[in-house]
């Protein structure tokens, strides 16, 4: 049974096109270990644009998605495996489901 998100955390990358398989990559290294040790972790989803790559966490609530943004895991492996891809700094947003 999947369960319904209450909250959402989209990071927004600015990556090169030539760098996308390369941030694909840190993502799926990732989503597996995000879903099975993050509190609180329902989905997440790559989205590809041509202007820019966005990753969309779901999560069973809002505090549970920036208790992540503190977390070993983003910090330490996803951050530093994304470092040399980006153009500038990640846009970070918090999303309330109603």
């Amino acid at each position: 049974m999947t369960t319904t998100p209450k909250a959402y955390l989209q990071i927004t990358l600015d990556v090169d096109a030539v760098n996308r398989a390369a941030a694909a990559k840190v993502y799926t290294s990732y989503k597996e270990p995000f879903l099975t040790s993050i509190p609180g972790a329902v989905s997440k989803d790559l989205l590809i644009r041509d202007e820019d790559v966005q990753v969309l966490h779901g999560f069973n609530n809002v505090e549970e998605a920036q208790a992540y943004l503190q977390s070993d895991l983003f910090n330490h492996d996803v951050v530093t495996g994304l470092k040399d891809l980006l153009n500038a700094e990640p846009e970070i947003r918090i999303y309330r489901v109603n």
